[in-house]
């Protein structure tokens, strides 16, 4: 899968609770980094290829991470652009 050039609006960013308690500063920047970028992260193909489709239409955005320690967490841009925010799976 190839890293698209993607640029987007984040919106006011927020963080779960649950989240801030697990990443640290530095995953969650380099997280907001990467999905601002287009890397959505730890995706299968179908799913990258609809974060493409979205960015483009103008839907709501989902990647996924690992910490250094392996725990997934999500980032969630919404469609309106007006906000991102991150969490852990079972947040959502």
């Amino acid at each position: 899968m190839a890293v698209q050039c993607a640029s987007f609006q984040l919106g006011r960013v927020v963080i779960t609770p649950n989240a801030l308690g697990q990443l640290t500063p530095a995953e969650v920047q380099l997280g907001l980094q990467r999905h601002q970028a287009g890397d959505w992260g730890d995706l299968g193909e179908e799913d990258w290829q609809e974060n493409d489709n979205a960015l483009r239409s103008g839907r709501r955005l989902l990647s996924s991470y690992r910490s250094a320690g392996g725990v997934t967490f999500w980032i969630i841009t919404e469609a309106t652009r007006e906000a991102t925010t991150l969490l852990m799976p079972e947040d959502y």
